[in-house]
């Protein structure tokens, strides 16, 4: 499908989108399920093969109906409703949208947020997203095949700070902090305490505790927030954003170059026209 024309129209109805979304999210305390949507929709991604990712293919029932996305059909409904106000927005652009405010109105990081992103109704084969049970060298396999590194491992990781496991959905059930509904560097914070009745650590958790390289960012965020909203902020954005490239970027560059070559032009001019002229006054200086 064609990437959708990213005008002033188009960022107006991103606009509009977000304020709804906002709202949505809001009243129906819906932020973990629509953060989860984005994340899956993204996290499929395949580096070397440059398919998956962010492209809104999770609302097909093929995907949508993997067992690493159970429960989801809720958010792409809810997505739906925002949609059907702001149709000429592409899923894909929206999922990714849905998952910035869903952090943001929870008081996490602002993220920056670039548009354009066209859609497919291509879906990967299942697999590609983490298994809870597994451990350390997993979450490399499938953060590495995205071309992410161990420190958006640890970061993104912090994205449980939000919401709870459903049994029906994942065969694991708590919340991961004690205010699920509030993003903060909680997650980091609880991890490092060990077991906590009533709060969940699934296999991926303490994988973050037992590798060094992973322990040093777990301590680091828990130990300053502002440090993990910052790398947390800038981890969403490589996600959201894998495989897309804003098209925007290559015209900005264009006209940079554009503007340096004027530039050169009208300087080598100058300096043209001051030697011609200079040369005009020796001669007229030697006739007379």
């Amino acid at each position: 499908m064609a990437f959708p024309v990213v005008d002033n129209d188009y960022l107006s109805h991103v606009d509009k989108a977000r304020r709804d979304l906002r709202a949505l999210i809001s009243s129906r305390n819906c932020a973990p399920i629509m953060l989860r949507l984005a994340w899956h929709d993204a996290g499929t991604y395949d580096a070397s093969t440059k398919t998956g990712g962010p492209n809104g293919s999770i609302r097909n029932e093929e995907e949508y109906t993997h067992g690493s996305n159970s429960g989801l059909k809720k958010a792409i409904d809810f997505c739906e409703e925002v949609k059907s106000k702001h149709p000429k927005i592409t899923y894909a652009d929206l999922y990714q949208l849905a998952g910035v405010v869903a952090v943001e109105v929870t008081g996490g990081p602002t993220i920056d947020f670039v548009p354009g992103r066209k859609d497919s109704k291509i879906s990967p084969k299942e697999g590609r997203l983490p298994d809870a049970k597994l451990g350390a060298p997993h979450l490399r396999d499938i953060f590495y095949r995205m071309g992410l590194s161990d420190q958006d491992i640890v970061a993104l990781s912090g994205g449980h700070t939000l919401g709870r496991a459903h049994p029906e959905r994942s065969g694991f059930d708590g919340p991961w902090t004690e205010e699920p509904l509030k993003f903060d560097n909680s997650y980091f914070v609880e991890l490092l305490k060990g077991e906590s009745e009533g709060l969940l650590k699934l296999p991926t958790d303490r994988a973050l505790l037992d590798d060094p390289k992973f322990l040093h960012y777990v301590e680091l965020y828990a130990r300053d927030e502002d440090v993990f909203f910052k790398d947390y902020a800038e981890s969403h954005k490589k996600l959201s954003e894998l495989g897309f490239t804003p098209r925007s970027s290559g015209s900005k560059i264009i006209v940079k170059d554009s503007t340096i070559l004027a530039q050169s032009a009208v300087g080598v001019a100058v300096a043209a026209a001051v030697v011609i002229f200079s040369c005009i006054y020796e001669v007229r200086k030697k006739m007379k």
